[in-house]
């Protein structure tokens, strides 16, 4: 039904930065978080940070005051910026988005992943 597809995913040098988009079509009604998350090799999948329909954020200690997610409820799409991009930070970017509130959860959908890679 829901289907998200991300783009914006390359190759960075250490400090430059990267803007991630995620469109979302489907039937998406009321209540949603939608967010991003990665998966590095040999590591557990991480969240990185998430927002809610009315604006609300949430980031990972690693991304804060570097990272910045929004989103235009017009387009149902959400963006991650990325800047002061550190080599850690090299990953399979996946989008998510979530139905409903953290007390009356949803569905849940992922994207395919984007690829972000920063060299030293």
């Amino acid at each position: 039904q829901v289907q998200l597809v991300e783009s914006g995913g390359g190759l960075v040098q250490a400090g430059g930065s990267l803007r991630l988009s995620c469109a979302a079509s489907g039937s998406i009604l009321g209540i949603n978080t939608m967010g991003w998350y990665r998966l590095a090799p040999g590591k557990q999948r991480e969240l990185v940070a998430t927002i809610t329909s009315i604006g609300s954020t949430n980031y990972a200690d690693s991304v804060k005051g570097r990272f910045t997610i929004s989103r235009d409820n017009a387009k149902n799409t959400v963006y991650l910026q990325m800047n002061s991009l550190k080599p850690e930070d090299t990953a399979v970017y996946y989008c998510n988005l979530r139905i409903g509130t953290t007390i009356s959860r949803g569905p849940a959908y992922w994207g395919q992943g984007t690829q972000v890679t920063v060299s030293s």
